[in-house]
């Protein structure tokens, strides 16, 4: 199965391109597109999963979900009762409410992974059902604890990251390191996850923000 694809929708361009940026650190995952209004996200091909918000310039995104063909989770500021009720009803598989840590969203998209997995075959088991379902709510301690596991590799990013005097790429990582770009990529993932590092982006001339990876703090990880 190839990488499971992704739009997302927010008015907020740089929040739009953040949210993209946590989705291109998850492996098995590929941004299709980031767009910030209703219009143009309509015109867009479809996608296996968007991240949409609520409040957009040009109508609601709730409305955006119950069109969709593919699956979708909210990434909102919106807290109304109703329209918590309404993106379900409406077929979203998600809602995380603005502001949040890049971890929680990290967490869902290897949520909905393991969703996607499970049921990936013609027919599954009232388990595997109830599995799914789970997946689609992932503990995020456990998911910390699981990518937190010490390997040379991830010693080696993390030092890296750690002696470098400003935030880095993966592929300047990856240089840094001596490991390929994906699996510096994968790495980052899931210290992410894990609260190893902070993503942020970096804003050149042209084109579309690069993602960039600083080592976290001792006291901002899980536990410190």
């Amino acid at each position: 199965m190839g990488d499971l694809t992704v739009l997302v929708v927010d008015d907020d361009f740089r929040v739009a391109s953040m949210h993209a940026g946590i989705v291109s650190a998850m492996p098995g995952f590929t941004v299709q597109a980031t767009v910030t209004t209703l219009a143009s996200a309509r015109k867009v091909e479809p996608v296996d999963l968007a991240l949409v918000d609520v409040y957009l310039p040009d109508g609601s995104g709730v409305d955006f979900v119950r069109e969709l063909r593919g699956d979708a989770i909210m990434l909102t500021a919106a807290i109304e009762s109703h329209t918590v009720r309404e993106a379900i009803a409406a077929g979203a598989l998600g809602f995380l409410v603005k502001p949040f840590a890049p971890t929680e969203l990290a967490a869902r998209l290897a949520g909905y992974a393991r969703y996607r997995k499970i049921l990936s075959p013609p027919t599954v088991s009232a388990d595997a059902v109830d599995a799914a379902l789970d997946a689609l709510r992932p503990k995020i301690a456990s998911l910390q604890h699981a990518s937190a596991q010490a390997s040379p590799t991830k010693a080696l990013v993390l030092h890296a990251l750690q002696t470098s005097d400003q935030p880095m790429s993966a592929a300047e990582v990856a240089a840094a390191t001596g490991v390929s770009r994906a699996t510096a990529q994968r790495y980052l993932a899931a210290m992410a996850t894990s609260g190893d590092v902070t993503i942020g982006l970096r804003y050149g001339t042209t084109g579309r923000p690069e993602q960039e990876f600083s080592a976290a703090a001792p006291h901002s990880r899980p536990g410190g």
